[in-house]
């Protein structure tokens, strides 16, 4: 807080008729209030940034695997449609975008996300893809549940 502490007995100094001048200082009270509401705002939504499509993906008991920053993320929907991170793929695009990145020296980990509601078939039809492309790290996408079969 600030006080204006001016010479003189009227009280009003060399200010004129307002009496007080103007503050300098600013107030960083409700500056670190909002950003602290934005850093809890971030850390809740962050972990929902991870993946972009909807998928309500199976139960499981297995433990969580580190993220990696080079994976690729690859997800089924419901309908049956493969999402290669957030991007929509067509019927035959997957062998093509997923040679090139087998061609690299180390091939990227591949997180597969597959809604629980899908034929068995068609994951292993997009697992094989991924055989077939060089692609041969694979990790399965659950939800962690202590109640699983």
């Amino acid at each position: 807080m600030a006080m204006n502490l001016s010479s003189g007995t009227s009280g009003r100094g060399r200010r004129g008729r307002g009496g007080r001048a103007p503050m300098a200082e600013i107030n960083v009270t409700p500056l670190v209030d909002v950003m602290l509401v934005l850093l809890i705002i971030f850390m809740v939504t962050a972990p929902l940034l991870v993946a972009g499509v909807p998928i309500e993906l199976p139960d499981s008991r297995a433990k969580a695997l580190s993220p990696d920053p080079d994976q690729l993320t690859l997800s089924i929907d419901a309908s049956g449609k493969v999402f290669l991170d957030d991007q929509p793929l067509a019927p035959g695009e997957l062998a093509d975008r997923l040679s090139r990145c087998a061609s690299a020296a180390k091939p990227p980990l591949i997180t597969l996300r597959a809604d629980r509601g899908l034929d068995y078939g068609r994951v292993m039809a997009v697992m094989g893809e991924l055989n077939a492309a060089g692609c041969n790290s694979v990790s399965l996408v659950t939800n962690s549940s202590s109640q699983a079969p």
